[in-house]
């Protein structure tokens, strides 16, 4: 017996079937296999915001650096001295702006991340302008994503061998207290006697393979505001401050 399709549904098969054949087929493995799509996916979405600075003295000396394709390095955002910000790469897209990196388990830090790259040398205060910008950036950011505030953090705590920024000007108390980041003012409670610091160090997400990198970073980070004003602190206190960074992450509920 001999289906007959109502002519209005002919041209619109015809169409779909060459629209079928020209339309490439997604990357496969190299085994062999058959490709049947399934409808039950979605973009992955970012879990961790790595911030940066650019050690240009310039935005078009860093917008260069992130557009050359032979530096092969990028952000997803870029933000000049006075607020300007720059969408570089889209955000479900995999920015290479991390490098060799590892933060809480995870050594493949650009595809879990969003990175932000602020217009800034690295040894000048940042302004206040491209800060608010930044905290613009960074609630549109964690409303769209659901980041825990644990997880925006710096450059130098998932590379600590290699980098250092953004530096210990960085205004990590200011995110903070808007939910980006942990942080604990001075002075800090006694940490329980008998208190592992490198264990506290690994459970806020630092690489344990590099104990003494990642704790110089630890200290950049979460004592940079008192590096700035009085001195490092002191090592006896480095426990306590640990301890009570990884009380305020247990007690922050995820958005």
């Amino acid at each position: 017996m001999k289906i007959r399709l109502p002519r209005p549904l002919l041209p619109s098969l015809l169409l779909a079937v060459l629209l079928a054949a020209c339309t490439p087929l997604p990357p496969r493995i190299g085994a062999p296999s058959q490709w049947i799509p399934s409808p039950n996916f979605d973009a992955r979405r970012p879990n961790l915001v790595i911030i940066h600075h650019t050690s240009d003295d310039t935005m078009a000396q860093a917008l260069r650096t992130l557009t050359t394709p032979e530096r092969k390095v990028s952000a997803h955002y870029l933000i000049d001295r006075k607020g300007t910000v720059l969408q570089l790469v889209d955000e479900s897209a995999r920015a290479w702006h991390a490098g060799k990196s590892w933060w809480g388990g995870d050594s493949d830090i650009n595809s879990a991340s969003i990175g932000i790259e602020l217009d800034n040398n690295g040894s000048e205060p940042f302004a206040d302008a491209q800060i608010d910008a930044l905290l613009g950036v960074l609630a549109d950011i964690r409303q769209r994503n659901n980041i825990p505030a644990a997880n925006f953090i710096g450059h130098a705590d998932v590379a600590p061998t290699r980098k250092d920024d953004p530096s210990p000007l960085f205004p990590w108390k200011r995110l903070a207290e808007q939910g980006f980041g942990l942080w604990c003012d001075a002075p800090w409670p006694a940490a329980p006697a008998g208190y592992d610091l490198a264990l506290a160090l690994t459970a806020l997400g630092y690489d344990p393979a590099t104990p003494e990198a990642s704790r110089h970073a630890f200290r950049s980070h979460f004592g940079g505001d008192q590096l700035m004003r009085s001195g490092p602190i002191p090592a006896e206190d480095e426990a306590a401050l640990a301890y009570c960074l990884l009380r305020k992450k247990a007690a922050t509920p995820n958005p």
